[in-house]
């Protein structure tokens, strides 16, 4: 199996795990990830979800920004304090992940809207995690009038 372009992840990881005394194994364990995949995502041979980095980061009490950026989920340019307030945000223990989900999407359509590129982010990982938020129980709202009231569902399905 070919080695995947994900930068120097795999190189880093190990060097982070070995650092901070753990074995494969129980960095494994201690992320929920299985053992072989792990070794994998070490080697090079797999590209984790932004999900799977950010369990490996909180393990090894790392920035998960830094594991985003050396696995090309992040751009290394990208706007510092888009990167601080999502992290605060999925750093926050009192919300759950579906919250942390929602606040997310709310924050990157009010960027949007201002006009600032949502950054460079896998695209895989954000519709995983859209797919979460969206099965967990959120009202689900018509289409918006022209004066930004929102339409009525019942009358705008035909």
């Amino acid at each position: 199996m070919a080695s995947l372009n994900v930068g120097n992840l795999g190189e880093y990881l190990r060097e982070q795990r070995r650092s901070a005394q753990l074995s494969l194994r129980q960095l494994a364990d201690a992320a929920g990830v299985s053992n072989p995949y792990l070794s994998q995502i070490e080697r090079g041979l797999r590209k984790p979800s932004a999900e799977v980095l950010q369990q490996v980061a909180k393990a090894l009490r790392i920035s998960a920004e830094t594991l985003y950026v050396r696995a090309g989920i992040l751009d290394a340019e990208r706007d510092r304090d888009e990167v601080e307030t999502r992290a605060v945000l999925l750093a926050d223990p009192t919300l759950n992940e579906r919250q942390k989900q929602v606040l997310l999407q709310i924050y990157e359509s009010f960027r949007k809207e201002n006009g600032f590129e949502i950054g460079t982010v896998d695209e895989d990982a954000l519709t995983n995690a859209q797919g979460r938020a969206d099965t967990q129980d959120t009202p689900v709202r018509g289409p918006r009038t022209a004066g930004g009231s929102d339409a009525d569902p019942q009358q705008t399905a035909g």
